[in-house]
């Protein structure tokens, strides 16, 4: 394809036939998709074999490519989930009469035509098209070619289900995979109301500084567990261990530990039973290198600079041992994306001082980064977690795919 504006034409057309959709028919057509997916759960996972064939196994990438029969009744649950939510269009703000008799109402408004670019994550293609039918948008998608079959099936039964209500299969579209093309999408100033990048830090930083079309970040997630002085080593242990090995591939895994010298003898040692069973590598700084080389830690390496503020995405963690709260602080400051922060600590006052202090979405007191997540914030599903402080930050959810409308009603009033 040389030019994808037919395509983008037909998007900012259909913005008629599902911003005008009334919500109980929003709920129906999205309870019918979460069924349509389950039933089809066969072909899907057909699809995405295909997919997943293409893709080393030491990818780590490929769990987050996987499609199974679990993963897919999820998918459908969460479909589920922001069917039920509020309807976040058309909400009346603010109401008042001017003294010249003109009657203003502001109103939450669907953003328009809402465009992501994403990589090897096929729940993506749902979650998005799920919320911006919800808010009364609509979905442009440019998916990776690593899913480039997985996504072709999702998308065909969204616009089956659509066509059965009787809105524009142009709501839901999924644009070429071609490179080339990227370019036109991020220019596309007259169809695209809003860019949504997510994926890697190479990907956001690219749409970032060459898209003409505002850019709403959902960024890399490197995320910081800082264990304080006072911290019960016992629960660190087990919030570090969640935070990391639950499910490695994702934005809120832990990539960082930063411990106090006070506590990295024991920590390391608690660490050191609890992370080997999952073979994670340590890029540990020379301290703890000194530790967990005493305890025959079989998976160490001795970390360099690149090692802090790397986003690992793996079995695979980096340890630097602090001298109390301030170097802890400063290290966050100068490493952390912004995503997701947490401290264990038994010292109220200090962990309260992390949390005000450290400038990111989420920050968590005794407790796991992996918490940060749509779902679990109780938004339904997301787009992504965004990074920036302009118009989102954190889970960028439902509530967040609308801005603000003025309706104005006089009887013939003039300035």
């Amino acid at each position: 394809m040389e030019s994808i504006q037919p395509l983008l034409v037909q998007a900012q057309a259909a913005t008629r036939s599902v911003k005008t959709l009334p919500d109980e028919q929003k709920q129906q057509l999205l309870l019918q998709l979460a069924d349509r997916i389950v039933a089809h759960t066969a072909d899907i996972v057909a699809e995405n074999k295909k997919d997943l064939d293409k893709m080393s196994d030491q990818d780590p990438k490929k769990d987050r490519l996987l499609l199974n029969a679990s993963r897919i009744q999820q998918l459908a649950d969460s479909l589920k989930d922001i069917a039920h939510l509020p309807d976040p269009a058309n909400q009346l703000l603010l109401e008042r009469t001017l003294p010249n008799g003109l009657q203003l109402q502001k109103r939450t408004a669907p953003l328009g035509v809402v465009g992501v670019i994403y990589e090897s994550r096929p729940n993506v293609t749902l979650d998005v098209a799920a919320l911006c039918i919800k808010s009364g948008n609509v979905a442009v998608l440019r998916g990776g070619t690593d899913a480039f079959h997985t996504n072709i099936i999702l998308v065909k039964l969204i616009q089956e289900v659509l066509a059965t209500f009787k809105v524009d299969v142009n709501a839901v579209q999924l644009l070429p995979v071609e490179r080339a093309l990227i370019g036109e999408m991020l220019t596309a100033v007259k169809y695209i109301d809003i860019i949504i990048p997510r994926g890697s830090q190479q990907l956001i930083d690219y749409v970032r500084a060459n898209s003409k079309v505002p850019v709403i970040e959902t960024g890399a997630g490197v995320c910081h567990t800082y264990v304080e002085k006072t911290a019960d080593l016992e629960m660190a242990s087990k919030v570090i261990t969640n935070a990391k090995v639950s499910r490695p591939s994702v934005c809120n895994a832990l990539d960082t530990v930063l411990v106090d010298e006070q506590a990295a003898p024991g920590l390391l040692r608690l660490l050191a039973d609890a992370l080997q069973d999952y073979d994670v590598e340590i890029f540990a700084d020379e301290v703890s290198y000194n530790i967990l080389e005493a305890l025959e830690y079989p998976y160490l390496i001795r970390a360099t600079a690149a090692d802090f503020g790397r986003e690992f995405l793996d079995f695979k963690c980096s340890v630097k041992v602090v001298n109390g709260v301030d170097e802890a602080l400063q290290h966050i400051q100068e490493y952390s994306s912004k995503h997701s922060e947490a401290i264990i600590s038994k010292d109220t006052a200090i962990s309260e001082r992390f949390l005000n202090e450290v400038d990111a979405a989420a920050v968590y007191m005794n407790a796991s980064t992996r918490f940060t997540d749509g779902g679990v914030f109780g938004l339904g599903a997301e787009i992504g977690i965004s990074t920036q402080k302009l118009h989102a930050r954190g889970p960028f959810a439902l509530e967040k795919l609308v801005t603000e409308k003025w309706f104005v009603r006089g009887d013939g009033q003039v300035r």
